[in-house]
């Protein structure tokens, strides 16, 4: 499905654009998001369509590929004016070598070149990034975190991801393995939950869509009652969208899980805080209640902020701002075209 400018408030007709043009590629498990966006960051034309994960890695290139093609044929512009395309994808990566080592919930895609595939299906050059952190450069270039010379984005879905970016360098690591924030300690006694890959302890074990599912599920089992467990025993679908609703209403269960996930993010953005120093740290993801237009979304927050300033030094709980992220879904394919950008601007100069 694709979308020109025009269908969309906002995007931007390619009279007003700003030269030279790149493509955001973000895959996901789901979907795959491209867009087409100026110099500015402001987005032109834009498409997506299902992974269909089990057609395999190559099907895929080929789409992603092809889905670059649709975006300037869409916003009127020939292929050349395309002067690089970023691709955000989950890992494990091996970035320098454009590689998914491990592919996690994009099962048989282990081991694959997917930058240079999709470079021979695109005809453009390809920068390669790890998902979450194309989504924390979108922030940085032009969403919550323009104006911020440092930032930390934790977006919160089926796990935990995060990027970290300072001053214009997005933290890659000398392992690919760099801003992999849903993976730090912060629980090590013995008991400590277990993480999906396999350690105990992780801010992913405590923080993400699923632990958060689990933990409610946990205290129902150990006869916890109330508005959230009548609907679920009545069939409903346990999500964070219910839970969220059942803090709405004053639910004591969904109440306290909420807020001890909220805790949990705070420990680990105290370390992230205590490590790095950043001028700013967001909250995105799929699991932000609302956000700061929900009263959810607000106490979710300042539970995380409260967290924060009760274990931090004084100046830096003072002066790191905390909030959500802006960009929503869209983060991820700016954030690719905006690495892209940095990529095709070191290769001229």
């Amino acid at each position: 499905m694709s979308r020109s400018a025009q269908d969309r408030a906002g995007w931007l007709p390619r009279s007003s654009a700003a030269r030279p043009f790149y493509a955001g590629v973000d895959l996901g498990g789901t979907n795959i998001k491209a867009g087409l966006v100026d110099d500015l960051g402001r987005t032109l034309a834009f498409h997506t369509e299902p992974t269909h994960v089990a057609r395999g890695p190559e099907d895929a290139a080929m789409r992603m590929g092809r889905a670059v093609h649709t975006l300037a044929r869409e916003a009127g512009i020939e292929m050349n004016d395309v002067a690089c395309v970023g691709l955000g994808s989950p890992g494990p990566l091996d970035i320098p070598a454009g590689r998914i080592v491990k592919a996690g919930n994009l099962r048989g895609w282990d081991d694959f070149a997917l930058r240079d595939r999709v470079a021979a299906h695109c005809g453009r050059p390809v920068a390669f990034a790890n998902d979450a952190n194309a989504a924390a450069y979108g922030e940085f270039w032009i969403g919550s975190g323009r104006d911020a010379p440092s930032l930390v984005l934790l977006t919160l879905g089926t796990g935990v991801g995060g990027g970290i970016i300072i001053g214009d360098t997005n933290v890659e690591g000398a392992h690919s393995h760099g801003s992999e924030c849903g993976h730090m300690i912060v629980d090590t006694s013995d008991t400590a939950r277990m993480c999906p890959c396999g350690q105990r302890g992780h801010l992913e074990a405590y923080a993400s869509a699923t632990s958060l599912v689990k933990r409610a599920r946990e205290r129902l089992a150990e006869g916890a009652s109330g508005s959230l467990a009548r609907a679920v025993a009545e069939g409903a679908d346990l999500t964070p969208i219910l839970l969220g609703a059942h803090v709405e209403a004053g639910d004591g269960l969904a109440t306290d899980v909420l807020m001890e996930a909220a805790h949990w993010l705070g420990i680990g953005i105290v370390t992230l805080m205590h490590v790095i120093d950043p001028a700013l740290v967001l909250i995105g993801g799929a699991m932000t209640f609302g956000g700061e237009s929900s009263p959810v979304g607000r106490a979710f927050l300042e539970r995380i902020r409260t967290t924060v300033h009760a274990h931090t030094f004084p100046v830096l709980a003072e002066k790191t701002i905390i909030r959500y992220a802006s960009l929503g879904g869209d983060a991820g394919y700016i954030g690719a075209a905006g690495l892209a950008r940095l990529a095709h601007r070191a290769a001229v100069t």
